[in-house]
């Protein structure tokens, strides 16, 4: 086992921007535009490499928990009807002028 003395350093720049050490970033297989977690765990920065869909899957299953879902639908063309309904029905609903009680 290969016990590692000293962790590599790295500066941050102005724009808050962090280099990752060059074998750190390819033992990890990241590439540019790869998207890193960010997260605080007391006085330690936790960087973790993520696809964007867990956070688009994260929000996602936030309104199913909030009931924020609509179907379940027989048919593809039966999903498209609703969605055009909600939308002329959101559209009506901004352009009503709303009154004060």
């Amino acid at each position: 086992m290969k016990i590692q003395t000293h962790a590599p350093l790295v500066k941050i720049g102005v724009s808050r921007q962090v280099v990752i050490p060059k074998k750190i970033h390819r033992d990890l297989g990241l590439a540019a535009g790869d998207y890193l977690e960010v997260e605080r765990r007391g006085n330690q920065v936790i960087l973790t490499p993520k696809d964007f869909i867990d956070r688009e899957l994260a929000l996602a299953l936030e309104d199913v928990r909030r009931g924020r879902t609509h179907g379940p639908f027989d048919s593809a063309e039966e999903m498209l009807r609703d969605l055009h309904k909600r939308i002329a029905q959101h559209r009506r609903a901004k352009k009503s002028p709303r009154t004060v009680r």
